[in-house]
């Protein structure tokens, strides 16, 4: 059985009243069943049946239709009118700011217009009073002098912003006549040595005098550099001492460094040609008994402060441990000849490196790649592995007499490395503690040391005894402490060689 909801319509009325419902938005069918169900109810108690309900229900359909047709047509006139009030009223504000604008835009125009006009007004004055000065100038020549006129020609004057510092410690060090001993205590060297690192770089660290002031000469420029790096003293006692500005000291110890490397480094620090290399070999082999040997090898640490970018490779395990306290630090790898003097360096590596690694990072690492170290020994200690060109002592539990006497003799060659840089940091103060200066700046520094270290060791320029540091680093033995099987055999033929002859220490022919 079909049931309809509207049992007055018929079938045709119905299907367009079901149209109508579904063109509105907002109609409630249910309510109008409930209405028409009761309107229908009351219809048949009052008329005793339901056949005259449905014209009357029909029209209350249509009215109600016809007057919400008429309230969405007041709604959209009201939205009409309220979206032009609200359009005027943009339009307005549009027009208000546009005048407003205007003006100003018109005011700037107006202020730069004044201010060209008075810069033209003082560029006019300006050459008028040059040309008068000029001209009184030009009449004063021709009069001629008067030797009672004090008058000065008038003209524009630059006050200089220059202080007025004292300077009575470095003229009295400055004098031809200071002694010996008190220069060597304030730079750590001779002062002939002083004289001959002026005259290398006066041509590169030279200033011209200017208008505003004097330059600083190239004695105490080279003096300012070589001072701080000799007494580590903080640049405000140096700048007292210099009567310079702080920041003027800083600057001079960077541009002298830089001079250092750019003139004086490959004179005095670079690796041997084959005549002074065969006298190296002759020198060591002469000490130790050991041939072939081409140099000896060390690494130390610089302590830095913590840097603000990847702290944790700067970080030095070691030092910390044995310090009790933080400690970041750069590494320096020097290979230096029988008199100390460093043939090769490898400066700026971060100290959480061990030693092997660092010396696979080196230009020297590098060259040995190249066969240009074949047939020599550069001599280290456990901390560097046993390769065909690197030379290291036994580090096994229950060594031979034979592996023991070898130790003892490479030994000697290896001190000569660590007392080169114990020389290093003895003479240059600023390497024995924390230094203040940038990491991107540290190894111009540090190779300037290096290189004023071999100047004085060439010029045997001694270091005084009261100046000698006490070197320590911790040794650590790499992972990999042996890279070739014919390494070990060559180590073992040169210590049974050395006993062999003689040569090892503690021993004689009648040890065999």
């Amino acid at each position: 059985m079909e049931i309809t909801p509207f049992p007055f319509l018929s079938q045709e009325d119905d299907s367009h009243f079901y149209t109508l419902l579904s063109d509105m938005d907002e109609f409630d069918i249910n309510g109008w069943n409930h209405s028409l169900k009761k309107r229908r109810k009351d219809d048949g108690n009052n008329h005793g049946g339901g056949a005259g309900a449905a014209p009357g229900a029909m029209s209350d359909i249509l009215a109600s239709l016809i007057l919400l047709d008429e309230e969405e047509k007041l709604e959209q006139e009201r939205y009409l009118v309220e979206a032009q009030e609200e359009r005027s009223m943009l339009e307005d504000n549009h027009r208000r700011k546009t005048r407003a604008m205007e003006e100003y835009y018109s005011d700037l125009q107006q202020h730069h217009s004044q201010s060209d006009e008075s810069d033209l007004s003082r560029a006019k004055r300006s050459r008028q009073s040059a040309s008068a000065a000029a001209a009184a100038a030009a009449e004063a020549s021709a009069a001629g002098p008067e030797p009672s006129s004090s008058a000065t020609i008038p003209g524009p004057h630059r006050r200089l912003w220059v202080k007025d510092r004292p300077k009575v410690w470095w003229e009295n060090l400055g004098r031809p006549d200071v002694s010996e001993e008190e220069f060597r205590k304030a730079f750590r060297m001779s002062k002939g040595t002083f004289d001959m690192i002026c005259a290398e770089l006066e041509s590169a660290v030279f200033k011209k005098n200017t208008m505003l002031r004097e330059a600083i000469p190239v004695r105490q420029r080279v003096a300012v550099c070589i001072y701080r790096l000799a007494t580590g003293e903080p640049l405000r006692e140096v700048s007292r001492r210099f009567g310079l500005g702080i920041s003027t000291c800083h600057k001079l110890v960077l541009e002298v460094c830089v001079a250092i490397k750019t003139v004086l480094m490959h004179k005095f620090l670079q690796w041997p040609d084959e005549g002074r290399m065969q006298e190296i070999k002759e020198e060591f082999e002469a000490t130790s008994g050991i041939p072939n040997v081409a140099g000896s090898m060390y690494t130390t640490h610089i302590s830095i402060i913590a840097p603000k970018v990847n702290v944790a490779a700067y970080f030095n395990k070691r030092h910390t441990e044995r310090n009790q306290k933080t400690s970041y630090s750069v590494t320096v790898q020097g290979v230096v000849d029988p008199r100390g003097v460093f043939t090769d360096v490898c400066i700026g590596w971060p100290g959480s490196m061990p030693d092997d690694q660092v010396l696979e990072k080196s230009a020297l690492f590098q060259r040995a790649n190249r066969g240009l170290l074949k047939d020599v020994w550069i001599v280290g200690n456990a901390g560097f592995p046993l390769m065909d060109w690197v030379l290291v002592p036994y580090t096994h539990q229950n060594l031979t007499w034979t592996q023991h006497a070898f130790n003892e003799k490479i030994g000697e060659v290896e001190r000569v490395a660590k007392d080169a840089f114990a020389k290093l940091k003895g003479r240059w103060s600023c390497l024995q503690k924390r230094t203040e200066i940038k990491l991107q700046d540290l190894p111009v520094v540090l190779g300037a040391c290096c290189v004023l270290h071999n100047i004085c060791a060439m010029r045997n320029d001694e270091l005084d005894p009261e100046f000698e540091f006490e070197l320590f680093d911790d040794v650590a033995t790499p992972a990999n402490s042996l890279r070739s099987a014919g390494s070990v055999q060559a180590r073992d033929h040169i210590a049974h060689n050395l006993l062999h002859h003689g040569l090892a220490a503690g021993t004689g022919s009648g040890f065999l």
